[in-house]
C-alpha cells in the first residue's frame, strides 16, 4: 500500500491537477466511483488506478474491472487520496487514462450534422462546460464544437460536472468555430444564435430542422463575427432587473424546446 504523499507515482498524478501536466503526461484524472463505472462502462482506457482499502471493500467488482483494465492498481492511504485527488472529501478512488484523441480541426469529416449540435465559444467555467455536456447528452444532441480558447475539455471538474456523459458525447475542439459553422450551412443546418438583444425568442422559431446552436462566454457572450454568421438570432426572455442567464442553463433551454417540437411534432 501506498503511503509517502512522496512516492514518484503519488507525484506524478499530482500533476494531472494542472493543465501543463496533463498536456505533458497526455493523461487526465478520474475522480470518484461514478465517472469509473462510467469510464469502465465504456471499455475507456485507464492507465493508473488508486484506491483506499475501505473503498476496496465496498466495491469489490468495480475494483477487479478497473484493475484488469489498466496498467497498475494500488491500493493507497487516506492521506495520499487526499493529496492525489482535487476535491475536498475523495470518495476513495482516483484514476488516470490516457488523453481523448480529440479533432482539434474541428471538421465535420463529411458527417452530416441530422439533428442537434453546439457550439460553444470562449467558455471558462469547467462547471458550466461539465454541465452542458451532461445536458446535450440527456437531450439527445449528436454533437458539440468548443473553441480552443475555451476551459481545458479534460479538466477534472468539467469530467465532474458531466456525470458521466464526458465519455459518451462526442466533442471537437476548434480553432474555428467560424469554418465549422460554414460546414453545417452548407450541409442545409440551420444556425441560431443566441444573443440578448434579438427580436425573436427562442421558441419563435423552428428547430426541428437540423440545428447548431451558438452559445458564448460566461461574461461577453457570443462575438460579433460568430454572431453575423447566424441564420437566425434569438433571445431567452427575461424578466426586468435580470441581467442574464448562466450559460449552461442557456443550453439547456434551447436544447429541450428542440426536443419539445420534435416530440409535439410527433405526436
Amino acid at each position: 500500500m501506498l503511503t509517502s504523499t512522496q512516492n514518484p507515482l503519488v507525484k506524478e498524478i499530482k500533476k494531472l491537477h494542472q493543465a501543463k501536466g496533463r498536456r505533458e503526461q497526455q493523461l487526465f484524472l478520474l475522480e470518484g466511483t461514478h465517472l469509473l463505472e462510467e469510464a469502465c462502462a465504456v471499455d475507456y482506457p485507464l492507465v493508473n488506478v488508486c484506491c483506499t482499502p475501505q473503498w476496496q471493500e465496498r466495491h469489490q467488482q468495480l475494483w477487479e474491472d478497473a484493475a484488469q483494465r489498466c496498467q497498475r492498481a494500488e491500493l493507497v492511504s487516506q492521506e495520499v487520496m487526499q493529496a492525489v485527488a482535487t476535491t475536498v472529501q475523495p470518495d476513495g478512488v482516483v484514476a488516470t487514462a490516457k488523453r481523448r484523441q480529440i479533432d482539434n480541426s474541428g471538421d465535420l469529416q463529411g458527417a452530416l450534422l441530422t439533428s442537434l449540435g453546439l457550439a460553444l465559444e470562449t467558455v471558462q467555467d469547467p462547471g458550466n462546460l461539465g454541465t452542458i455536456i451532461r445536458a446535450a447528452a440527456a437531450a439527445g444532441a449528436e454533437r458539440l464544437w468548443l473553441s480552443a480558447d475555451s476551459v481545458d475539455l479534460d479538466n477534472p471538474k468539467v469530467l465532474r460536472s458531466s456525470a458521466g456523459q464526458w465519455f459518451r458525447m462526442p466533442v471537437s475542439v476548434s480553432p474555428d468555430l467560424k469554418a465549422v459553422i460554414c460546414q453545417c450551412q452548407a450541409q442545409g443546418t440551420q444556425v441560431v444564435a443566441t444573443v440578448p438583444d434579438a427580436t425573436l425568442s427562442y421558441w419563435d422559431i423552428d428547430l426541428r430542422r437540423p440545428t447548431l446552436i451558438l452559445l458564448g462566454n460566461e461574461a461577453a457572450g457570443l462575438s460579433r463575427d460568430l454572431v453575423s454568421q447566424a441564420d437566425t438570432r434569438v433571445q431567452i426572455p427575461l424578466m426586468p432587473g435580470v441581467e442574464s442567464l448562466n450559460v449552461a442553463i442557456a443550453a439547456a433551454l434551447m436544447l429541450y424546446e428542440a426536443q419539445r417540437q420534435r416530440i409535439t411534432n410527433r405526436k
